[in-house]
């Protein structure tokens, strides 16, 4: 299949209206975009002359595309093996290019009108029990003797991944001014730029002021001054970072290496498990949809059904 950038012509201004219009995140602009050019790559290839040569460009080729084109790149996608989560999103991105394209007036029809939702598979997040996270966050703290500046970043990550269940972009984009200390709560910028103020426990503030009085003034620089978290060379620390970092504590903790993201299921799950309402963690996890935090209630649920048919004598 032959290369398409998302800059071509009309994905470009798709990404641009679904960034600067629907003020949606880069991530969300840039998995949509590219889903969009691989459909236009899709359609060139199978518009091929004799003599092998492309007869379409890619703004013609999407002008011209019907239904039934986006039947058969569905189909051939499925054939291949992708899995339902990546067909019900490239789906989504074709629905939404070509609603916006016709409502622009760049193509003359919209021919995903009529395009069947694929859904997406059904699978629970992974989580930790209560006993790992502990036993992961006493590692991080107790590898900080050393003085690591880095050491200590990576503490204070895990601590505030699982102590506000933020994402792991947020927390990269936490800027200084965000974290209130005395409140204990930080501001984050979610997706849609949309703001939430989450709180956090005495742990997770412990470990705040341990990385900013012993590891951050370490690595800041002038450039660097408004980022909560730094990297080893005083930039601001990427989500690649943070990533690697909970990798590494995992495996030094002897505890199931899971993705940051992980964390976040896991501090919805235990605040559900405790008592929490249901709407009190979308406020928390910045959903919005009530439905996605449905989900944790199953976790929830599965757990506490093995636990009864452990422990009950009539189970």
């Amino acid at each position: 299949m032959r290369g398409v950038t998302d800059s071509d012509g009309l994905i470009g201004l798709f990404a641009g209206h679904l960034r600067h219009q629907r003020g949606l995140s880069d991530n969300t602009v840039r998995a949509y975009s590219r889903d969009v050019a691989h459909l236009a790559s899709y359609l060139i290839d199978n518009a091929q002359g004799p003599d092998g040569n492309s007869t379409v460009d890619v703004d013609t080729a999407l002008e011209a595309t019907q239904l039934r084109d986006l039947r058969a790149w569905l189909a051939a996608m499925s054939q291949a093996g992708l899995s339902r989560t990546t067909l019900a999103r490239r789906g989504a991105a074709a629905r939404t290019f070509f609603a916006w394209a016709h409502d622009a007036q760049h193509i003359p029809h919209n021919p995903a009108l009529r395009l069947a939702s694929a859904r997406p598979a059904s699978t629970l997040p992974a989580v930790m029990n209560v006993d790992d996270v502990a036993t992961l966050l006493t590692l991080a703290k107790n590898r900080c003797d050393d003085g690591n500046p880095i050491h200590l970043r990576d503490w204070v990550a895990a601590e505030l991944l699982y102590a506000t269940g933020m994402r792991v972009g947020e927390l990269a984009g936490t800027n200084l001014s965000d974290v209130d200390l005395d409140q204990r709560i930080v501001r984050v910028i979610g997706k849609g730029d949309k703001e939430r103020v989450i709180p956090f426990g005495r742990p997770a503030a412990h470990a705040i002021v341990q990385w900013l009085e012993r590891g951050r003034q370490a690595l800041v620089t002038g450039a660097t001054d408004k980022a909560f978290l730094l990297g080893s060379r005083g930039k601001r620390v990427g989500q690649r970072q943070i990533r690697d970092a909970i990798h590494t504590l995992c495996q030094a903790a002897d505890v199931p290496d899971i993705s940051p993201h992980a964390l976040r299921h896991s501090a919805a799950t235990h605040l559900l498990s405790g008592g929490s309402d249901l709407r009190s963690v979308q406020e928390v996890l910045g959903h919005a949809s009530l439905n996605t935090t449905q989900r944790y209630t199953h976790v929830s649920a599965d757990r506490l059904r093995a636990a009864y048919q452990l422990a009950h004598p009539r189970a």
